[in-house]
């Protein structure tokens, strides 16, 4: 058995530091093969199973979107970092019940992927007094299992069908509490993700014909940054590759 010895706080942050450089190298490099500009990009920190004290690194160093995927998890280190100018993306499946928990912290959800949930985001948003930007999660594949960076969990990835978004775009639209944002996706397990991402473009282009201000496509993770800023991603959610792998969760 080997005793891993933790970091410093100037050793994680000089690792964090080197990491972010890579990531921020990549993006550069897709955004000039595919003719956009950085600008374009939001680059969230997914820190799930990280501690508070990684969050507060990285807004040290200028990253101040962080994406989490469990409320137990994500409410604890929202209030620990409430001091910093922080906007906090939950980009996990979400149950009904833990809405209202959500609706305290959150910033942007990601994973609106049915009306019960509109429903139950729209009530927590008017009681917490506060306006949630939803995305609508959209399916890309029948994959049962987790997304690894930015989404999934128990129960699988989630997902409205292609099909059904357009209407669950009206609905966040005309929620009060919520602001129709845009969309979101996973890439499927174990295949290109260009076609998915592809799909996912003209989706988008699909709900923005209705809702010009519905910009965000959030796409790419860790393996797949690349091909998701090719077909126009907005929001990139990034953890691996930022943080290094998995932890267990520091209570």
């Amino acid at each position: 058995m080997t005793d891993e010895r933790k970091p410093t706080p100037e050793e994680r942050r000089a690792e964090l530091a080197e990491s972010l450089a890579a990531v921020r190298a990549r993006i550069a490099a897709a955004c000039a093969a595919a003719g956009r500009d950085e600008s374009e990009l939001t680059l969230i920190a997914v820190t799930k199973t990280f501690p508070a004290s990684d969050v507060r690194l990285l807004a040290g160093l200028g990253l101040t979107d962080i994406g989490e995927n469990r409320d137990q998890e994500a409410g604890p280190k929202a209030a620990e970092c409430a001091d910093l100018p922080l906007t906090w993306h939950f980009v996990g499946r979400l149950q009904t019940n833990k809405a209202r928990a959500v609706a305290r912290y959150a910033d942007v959800v990601h994973s609106v992927d049915r009306s019960r949930l509109v429903t139950a985001l729209s009530d927590a948003a008017v009681r917490a007094g506060r306006t949630l930007r939803c995305l609508v999660q959209v399916s890309l594949d029948e994959d049962p299992d987790g997304g690894a960076d930015g989404a999934g969990g128990p129960g699988g990835r989630g997902g409205a069908a292609p099909g059904a978004v357009p209407g669950l775009a009206d609905e966040i639209a005309g929620a009060a509490g919520l602001e129709l944002g845009g969309v979101m996706a996973v890439a499927p397990l174990g295949a290109d993700p260009l076609p998915a991402f592809t799909r996912l473009a003209g989706i988008a282009a699909e709900i923005r014909r209705n809702h010009p201000d519905a910009r965000i496509v959030s796409a790419g993770m860790s393996g797949d940054l690349e091909q998701a800023i090719a077909c126009g991603a907005t929001h990139l959610r990034v953890g691996t590759a930022l943080l290094g792998g998995r932890r267990a969760i520091v209570r």
